[in-house]
């Protein structure tokens, strides 16, 4: 066979551009090359949008001043939103699941730069007191000027039409480099919003957008000089859904606020309200140092985590006395009903001790005087159990501590112990002649029938009587709480303490605030677990529920 060997290309370069010329190959692969340039200079420019569209998270908190009073922030709006819908009681309400992608990486920051404190007078006698807080919004759309108009011009005035009411005048100017939005109620009221850019900067106080704009410019610090903020946000902001921080002067003003409303609720004795009113702020503002809270999803339900920044002697005399017990074979939740409106266990090493260190802090973080009163009263404290010596009742008592509640309001409510002294828990219930025969095995009532207390086993029960009989009947029954799904956190936790709750009206207000209805008249159960616990540095609330503290904001949001 003959051997067929590769021949030499002796061809000149010219000859073989005229060897395809002549083939026509040479025009067919010019004609796909400029195809392939045209298609790749179309990829090149595509890619050059989405890049532009889709750029790094903005550092929000270099255009928020430093002296801001509260600080939150989601760093995507649509997935936070979107977190909110997974849950069962959205799926019972809603018409249709939102489709929030439009929001998907806006990022929002809420800054809270002062209070408005006004009272409108509703008869000679009474009146109500009204807290404005003064905020800034900050939102970063990553999308084009003309986008983020449209989304002003659209779902901002929508927002404020809707929350104010149609009556509203909207007003569009050049301001700047951007466009100044106004608009103004029939009675004066006013909200703001400049767009520049991607960014947006919207809220109540014209003053407040003023003041973070000279701070975009670099006139005035920004956030980030807050060293101690910067560093529990580098720490804990970054993952989660929502990120909130309460600054010092922050907890100054809301103290104070906290002071009036506290006072307000609790009595109408207007020198106790005066008391109150004084007292409680200079206890929060001496103890309490900064506050910060996550938000992050778990399946189908928000974790909120509040930690509250304590002084160093306050925290350490905290992390020695609010110590937990180790468990216990009694279980004071048999005589817990299964359903119940709340529940809430203290597991408390020694009860007494952990009581008069509040006392403590208590009385040392505020005037002399003050803090005298403060002790004198404290046994008194406990009087809605009808105990009169708490501190008597507390040292008569082993390590849980359960109460419930069987209406929203409060009005029927248990407490149940059990009981290592029995002589000292009835010198602590000085409305109960216990000399007196009881009515029934084990069971006092007090002079005006109010209060019942009921000894059974090695526990006592002390209520009014409908629950108190309640709780008997669950024991007996053996329907209890114990059986419930709900009690499983209860048992599995070893923190301080640990709340369940039940809430049947917000569902519907936090659903309607981002979807449509199908009933406007149906409810659902929301469930919240609270478990609390003391640190070397403060105390750590976490507290898991469909919606959490975003639910919260949102229906705040709905009643404006």
């Amino acid at each position: 066979m003959k051997e067929i060997l590769p021949q030499k290309n002796n061809r000149s370069a010219a000859e073989t551009h005229s060897f395809f010329r002549k083939k026509g190959i040479f025009k067919v692969q010019n004609i796909k090359l400029q195809k392939y340039l045209i298609i790749f200079s179309l990829c090149l420019f595509i890619s050059s949008i989405i890049c532009s569209c889709k750029s790094v998270p903005t550092d929000l908190r270099k255009f928020l001043p430093a002296e801001t009073l509260v600080y939150i922030e989601t760093r995507d709006l649509g997935k936070t939103l979107a977190a909110l819908t997974d849950g069962k009681s959205f799926q019972e309400l809603a018409k249709v699941k939102p489709d929030f992608s439009a929001l998907e990486n806006m990022q929002i920051a809420v800054a809270v730069t002062g209070f408005e404190t006004s009272e409108k007078q509703i008869t000679d006698n009474q009146s109500i007191l009204n807290f404005k807080p003064h905020f800034v919004a900050v939102a970063d759309t990553h999308t084009w000027e003309w986008q983020t108009r449209g989304f002003v011009e659209e779902k901002l005035s929508a927002f404020v039409n809707e929350n104010y009411g149609d009556e509203v005048n909207k007003t569009v100017s050049d301001k700047n480099d951007g466009k100044w939005f106004v608009w103004m109620t029939t009675d004066q009221r006013q909200m703001f919003a400049y767009v520049e850019g991607s960014q947006i900067f919207f809220g109540n106080d014209e003053s407040a957008i003023e003041k973070c704009l000279a701070v975009k410019r670099g006139e005035s610090d920004n956030l980030l000089k807050n060293e101690s903020f910067a560093k529990i946000y580098s720490a804990n902001g970054a993952n989660s859904l929502a990120f909130g921080y309460i600054s010092p002067d922050g907890i100054a003003q809301i103290s104070n606020l906290a002071g009036i409303s506290t006072a307000i609720q609790a009595t109408e004795d207007d020198d106790g309200r005066s008391f109150i009113a004084r007292v409680l702020p200079q206890i929060l503002q001496k103890t309490t140092e900064e506050i910060y809270w996550t938000a992050t999803k778990t399946d189908e339900e928000i974790e909120d985590k509040i930690f509250v920044s304590l002084n160093s002697e306050a925290a350490s005399v905290f992390k020695e006395t609010m110590i937990s017990a180790s468990p216990s074979l009694s279980n004071p939740a048999d005589f817990l009903p299964a359903e119940i409106s709340t529940a809430t266990r203290y597991n408390l090493q020694n009860p007494n001790i952990a009581w008069r260190s509040l006392l403590l802090i208590t009385a040392k973080n505020t005037d002399a005087l003050s803090g005298k009163l403060l002790l004198n009263f404290s046994n008194s404290m406990l009087e809605p159990y009808g105990i009169s010596d708490a501190e008597t009742f507390l040292s008569a008592i082993d390590s849980q501590i359960f109460t419930a509640g069987f209406d929203a309001e409060g009005e029927k409510s248990v407490v149940i112990v059990d009981v290592k002294n029995l002589e000292n828990i009835k010198k602590s219930i000085a409305d109960i002649d216990f000399k007196m025969q009881p009515e029934n095995a084990g069971i006092w009532k007090s002079k005006d029938g109010g209060i019942v207390a009921a000894f059974v086993e090695t526990k006592l029960i002390l209520g009014d009587i409908e629950s108190v009989s309640r709780c008997m009947q669950a024991k007996a029954s053996g329907n209890n709480f114990t059986k419930s799904v709900n009690f499983q956190k209860f048992a599995d936790t070893p923190a301080v303490s640990i709340t369940f709750a039940k809430d049947t009206d917000s569902a519907a207000k936090i659903v309607g605030a981002l979807a449509e209805l199908k009933d406007e008249n149906k409810k659902s159960t929301i469930n919240y677990f609270t478990e609390t616990r003391f640190t070397n540095k403060g105390i750590e609330r976490k507290t898991v529920s469909e919606y959490g503290l975003l639910g919260t904001i949102l229906e705040q949001i709905g009643k404006q």
